[in-house]
């Protein structure tokens, strides 16, 4: 299998070799990856068929791995071993598959590794007769790879001489246009935050009925939490850094002379604002993995770093063939996805379904006045409260945990008026 790595900028980028380590069924290359001064970490893997052989290619791997934790991580080659049984056709199965399924799954999970997106073809090395394909070759790395190169994929080539495809590694960045709003659960730690949503939304000037009203209040508030979250709130992760320099300077400076009384209250605000900066850094980090370990306690950042970059990995459009062309320009996207869903989604005349001679069952005058009567707020609040506030926003980009914490009636109760929201 060959991997070549192409830049965005269509520039070659520069690697420095330092030193190469070798065992059985790989060839490991550390060097230096100029262009971002970051300590790399190269391996082409060639593993044999025998699963007692791939298992022991597996543990040297790992122990190389263990033994440089630091650097940035990049396996690919032919690992002649597959992660599912949908990855092999035209095999019969064999006892030891499982075996080397579980190994193969274990080996990627306990080290941490990723495998960078696939576009192109499901299958990577073929029988000369075309009777039977597998996924043999890909391409590894490790979680500090994607902090580097995030929009890193792999793309399968054409099939020519040999029996394996050749895969190309390439970092593409693409202007997929504004990022959409998404209401931010730490928001609410700010002080004052609430305060600020409440006045706005009673000072907007909407006339019409009460879902009207709803509707261009909450247009009308997402475009003021927009510059609120740029020009007030900030970047979380920023303002983390911000602040450990500034203590880091304090430090600094009390190791060569004592700080003063005026420092020494600094200092203390300084901790406060890291604690909290913390709290919405870890608040904002489960928000978007959307896992729930985090209520029972389970603080661990890093790992809910992890379930982020896996599920942007798994649900990112990788892009779009036209006419048997592959094509990544947003604009395509864009214009092929809309195409999709309007062909998907456009009416026919005739809809071939007959409802002739088809007894329905009618309800009851109680039953109908029942679902036909007005909802009480109360009733409204009772549903809202039932929802996991920290779920995938609605349309109007707003979750249930905005709703539930701005929401007036549950301190207070209003007269049927919208501005019960806040």
């Amino acid at each position: 299998m060959v991997v070549a790595v192409c830049c965005p900028c269509g520039t070659k980028k520069r690697f420095s070799m330092q030193t190469t380590s070798w065992g059985k069924g790989f060839i490991a290359v550390f060097g230096n990856h100029v262009k971002t001064n970051t300590s790399c970490v190269v391996v082409n893997v060639y593993a044999a068929c025998s699963l007692s052989e791939k298992k022991t290619l597996w543990e040297d791997l790992s122990n190389l791995k263990a033994a440089s934790q630091e650097l940035v991580w990049c396996l690919y080659g032919d690992f002649n071993a597959i992660r599912s049984r949908n990855e092999r056709k035209g095999v019969r199965e064999r006892a030891s598959q499982s075996g080397e399924i579980i190994g193969f799954n274990s080996f990627i999970d306990t080290n941490s590794f990723l495998e960078l997106p696939l576009v192109g073809k499901k299958f990577t090395w073929f029988k000369a007769n075309g009777t039977t394909k597998s996924r043999l070759d890909r391409v590894l790395v490790s979680e500090a790879w994607m902090e580097i190169w995030p929009m890193s994929k792999q793309y399968m080539q054409r099939r020519e001489v040999s029996d394996h495809c050749a895969i190309v590694v390439k970092y593409v960045e693409k202007n997929w246009g504004p990022k959409p709003f998404r209401s931010i659960d730490a928001w609410f730690m700010e002080k004052g935050f609430s305060e600020m949503v409440k006045n706005n939304w009673l000072s907007y000037p909407v006339q019409g009925s009460v879902f009207i009203k709803i509707k261009e209040k909450l247009k009308l508030l997402k475009g003021d939490l927009k510059v609120w979250n740029r020009d007030e709130f900030g970047n979380i992760q920023t303002n983390k850094m911000r602040i450990l320099q500034e203590l880091e300077a304090l430090d600094s400076h009390d190791c060569i002379n004592d700080l003063g009384e005026d420092d020494r209250l600094k200092r203390y605000e300084l901790v406060g604002r890291l604690k909290e900066t913390e709290k919405k850094l870890d608040s904002l980090i489960c928000q978007k993995a959307r896992a729930k370990w985090f209520k029972y306690g389970d603080t661990c950042t890093k790992f809910f770093h992890s379930s982020l970059r896996w599920r942007r990995l798994r649900n990112e459009v990788k892009g779009v063939e036209v006419g048997g062309i592959w094509c990544e320009e947003p604009c395509t996207v864009r214009q092929e996805a809309k195409k999709l869903f309007e062909n998907r989604f456009t009416a026919t005349k005739d809809f071939g379904v007959r409802l002739d001679m088809v007894d329905f069952k009618s309800l009851s005058r109680e039953d109908n006045i029942s679902l036909t009567a007005a909802f009480s707020e109360q009733e409204i609040r009772d549903v809202v409260w039932l929802c996991d506030g920290s779920k995938s926003p609605g349309p109007d980009s707003f979750n249930m945990n905005f709703i539930k914490k701005s929401w007036g009636g549950s301190k207070r109760r209003h007269s049927g008026s919208d501005d019960h929201f806040s």
